[in-house]
C-alpha cells in the first residue's frame, strides 16, 4: 500500500471513531450507564434510618456510597437535591439473626441484613420511575463477636447494595 493510501485510511478511521464517540456522548459511559440526554445532575438525598435497629453510622455511609458510585461512573453532577435524576430513600431494616444451626443445634453461622426502600425519579423520562426494596447480607461465624465484625459487613454490604441502585437507576442491560 502507498504511504498516502495508508493516511486515507487513517483518516477514515479516526472521522468514523470521532463519529461514534460524538453519537454516544451524553447517552452512554463506559460503566454500562445509560443516562438520558439532557441529564446533568443527580441528587442523591440523606436515607434516614428508620430500621428497628440503627447502626448510627450507615446512613452516611450509605448516603455517601451513593453519591460516590454515581460521581465515579456517570458524567452527571452529584447534588444533595433537585436533581435531573433522584434517588431518595429510607432504611427500614438492620437485622443480626442466626442463619444456620450445627449438627448439635447450636447456631453456627449469623447473618447480618440491611434492607432499603428506594425511590428513583427521571425527570427527563418518567416512564424510568421506580420505587423498590433492596435487601443484602452477610454472613458470619457465630463464633466471632459481632462488634467485632460489624463495620466489615456493613461496609461490604452498603457496597452491594450502592451498585444494585445504580444498576436499576441507569445501567439499561
Amino acid at each position: 500500500m502507498k504511504t498516502r493510501e495508508i493516511i486515507k485510511h487513517i483518516k477514515l478511521l479516526a472521522f468514523a471513531g470521532g463519529l461514534i464517540l460524538t453519537a454516544c456522548s451524553g447517552g452512554y459511559s463506559f460503566t454500562g450507564a445509560s443516562i438520558p440526554p439532557g441529564a446533568k445532575t443527580l441528587s442523591v438525598a440523606t436515607f434516614p434510618n428508620n430500621a428497628s435497629t440503627v447502626n448510627p453510622q450507615l446512613s452516611q455511609k450509605l448516603t455517601e456510597g451513593l453519591r460516590q458510585m454515581f460521581s465515579s461512573q456517570t458524567p452527571l453532577t452529584v447534588t444533595t437535591a433537585d436533581g435531573d435524576l433522584q434517588v431518595e430513600g429510607q432504611i427500614i431494616g438492620y437485622d443480626a439473626r442466626a442463619a444456620a444451626l450445627s449438627s448439635n443445634d447450636e447456631v453456627s453461622t449469623n447473618r447480618l441484613t440491611i434492607t432499603i426502600k428506594v425511590r428513583f425519579t427521571n425527570s427527563i423520562d418518567p416512564e424510568a420511575n421506580f420505587e423498590q426494596q433492596f435487601s443484602r447480607y452477610r454472613d458470619y461465624p457465630a463464633s466471632k463477636d459481632f462488634s467485632a465484625v460489624e463495620n466489615s459487613l456493613v461496609d461490604e454490604i452498603v457496597t452491594d447494595l450502592c451498585e444494585d441502585v445504580f444498576n436499576k437507576s441507569v445501567v439499561n442491560w
